[in-house]
């Protein structure tokens, strides 16, 4: 179970390539460095697009209308080769929410989003899928050194019970 987490913190935070466009999920300020703190060059308007230059921890530096500059990443929605999704999310992003919330820090919610019940229960192994995600892991360090950057800290979580049935 440990490696499933894993693999999809990974994921989800190793989509973006340098040059890859994306748009952004909400006004999102434009920072002069990837720091919240940081000064706010302009605002980006919800639906622009934007390149992405590089990413550096859990900021994306990206070029827009002429101006370079860094959005946090969970502002950005990665375009897709059918286009603008209406859900407002792709790839790994259109199973998870992710939200930020209240004053004093941020909270992350995962939820499964887009499927029924049904097609939960129906899954299927696909290997091609597994391969490619495994391409996302990132090392104990990185992974560390990312929540310390995040200011994360660690909680136990009890494991899930087994289900019993077809495996």
């Amino acid at each position: 179970m440990r490696w499933i987490a894993a693999v999809l913190l990974s994921a989800i935070c190793g989509l973006a390539q340098a040059g890859d466009p994306a748009y952004t999920v909400r006004d999102t300020d434009l920072r002069a460095k990837p720091f919240s703190d940081a000064e706010s060059l302009s605002v980006i308007a919800a639906n622009s697009k934007v390149e992405i230059l590089q990413r550096k921890s859990s900021w994306m530096q990206v070029k827009v209308a002429g101006a370079t500059g860094w959005v946090k990443m969970l502002s950005l929605r990665l375009s897709s080769s059918t286009g603008l999704r209406k859900s407002g999310d792709s790839g790994l992003a259109a199973l998870f929410n992710v939200a930020s919330t209240g004053n004093s820090g941020s909270t992350v919610t995962t939820g499964v989003r887009g499927l029924s019940e049904e097609q939960l229960k129906n899954t299927h192994a696909n290997p091609q899928e597994l391969e490619q995600a495994h391409a996302y892991a990132v090392s104990k360090a990185e992974a560390k050194r990312f929540a310390q950057e995040g200011r994360l800290s660690a909680r136990d979580m009890a494991y899930l019970p087994e289900v019993k049935g077809d495996n």
